[in-house]
């Protein structure tokens, strides 16, 4: 595979995001029997970028802020706390009904009940996000930036937040900054928009050097045919995936990197995990094994965190899918939705299979 990375720069990863707070329930209750929840500040690129934040690399966050607001004030300390750094502009809130951060609200499910997720984002700040509030010249061009990790989350948010993503993803082709770009398709955010987002997420991939994505998000996002055969099993879906890949990147011929996770469920707690990567014309599959969950949220993200770090790292392309798929394992044994590993040899420690005491 042909990436390049710049060797001076400020930050070896950013992302832009649009930071919440999710509030669970504690020891796996539904929240509609609960009366005591645990609050935490909370987004898909956020837990993406703490996998390289905690590892010692320079990160930043590109959001916006409710000026004045108690829960800017928490999430700006959690991102402290998290060792990244950030940039945004604090909006005004505009009186009661304006603007606020999203609420996530979920718990984590136990043993046959599976989790349960409801997003409230009515009035989130996020949908500001402007690129008249950052000097991109500075931030891609004076200081450097290695990867930008974009997501089709915040790419969907509004009109704004997607013209937003694509002005970032211009700044950083102009100054040679690589970008991944993980689909994340959401029906509800494109319900009324198809046209417009289908061109502007076609455009992003365009330029992406890296796509992640399962095959359901590439069909719905670009209207790529999907796989010709069907079926559910794990070993269907890499088939189907090395089907679909074959056809993108056709599409997206700038792209030398594609990947996906594999997820088969047991139970709420026992999952059986897999990656499957498309480096240049090598595939890298790490098949399915069993692993431990304590909450689902996040084990994605960890996987993509883990990724990216293995190329900013510039590692064997093998290397990025077995950390990757070691940082979703890790990811999901933590009660926040990010991993926080404490070193390297944590995440490698559970690629191998070793959960020994360390001393």
């Amino acid at each position: 595979m042909n990436i390049r990375l710049k060797e001076k720069f400020k930050y070896s990863l950013i992302v832009p995001t649009s930071i919440g707070v999710r509030i669970s329930p504690v020891n796996g209750q539904p929240v509609y029997s609960s009366d005591n929840f645990k609050l935490q500040a909370t987004s898909a690129e956020t837990n993406v970028a703490s996998i390289s934040s905690y590892l010692g690399l320079p990160v930043k966050v590109l959001t916006t802020f409710v000026k004045g607001s108690p829960i800017a004030k928490f999430i700006k300390s959690n991102l402290k706390s998290r060792f990244i750094d950030f940039e945004g502009k604090d909006i005004e809130q505009g009186g009661p009904w304006g603007y606020r951060h999203q609420f996530n609200i979920a718990d984590s499910g136990f043993g046959m009940r599976g989790p349960r997720v409801h997003n409230d984002r009515a009035g989130e700040v996020g949908k500001t996000l402007n690129v008249k509030d950052f000097d991109l010249d500075r931030i891609f061009g004076e200081e450097g930036v290695q990867i930008i990790h974009l997501s089709g989350l915040i790419a969907s948010l509004s009109p704004e937040t997607s013209k937003f993503c694509l002005e970032l993803s211009h700044a950083a082709k102009k100054y040679g900054t690589r970008i991944s770009f993980d689909l994340n398709y959401r029906a509800s955010f494109w319900k009324g928009r198809e046209k417009e987002l289908r061109e502007a997420f076609t455009e992003i991939a365009s330029v992406a050097d890296i796509l992640v994505g399962n095959e359901e998000d590439f069909q719905l996002c670009f209207g790529i045919k999907g796989p010709e055969a069907g079926g559910t099993e794990i070993e269907k879906k890499i088939d189907n995936f090395k089907e679909m890949i074959g056809r993108v990147k056709v599409k997206f011929p700038n792209a030398s990197v594609f990947a996906t996770t594999l997820r088969q469920v047991i139970s709420t707690n026992k999952h059986l995990w897999g990656a499957i990567m498309l480096e240049g014309e090598n595939w890298h599959i790490v098949k399915p094994r069993e692993i431990s969950v304590i909450d689902r949220i996040g084990g994605g993200d960890g996987f993509v965190g883990g990724l990216l770090y293995g190329i900013l790292k510039n590692w064997e392309p093998e290397k990025w899918i077995q950390f990757g798929w070691a940082s979703g394992a890790l990811a999901v044994t933590f009660l926040t939705d990010y991993a926080q590993p404490a070193d390297e040899e944590m995440v490698w420690s559970i690629w191998r299979g070793n959960a020994r005491v360390r001393r």
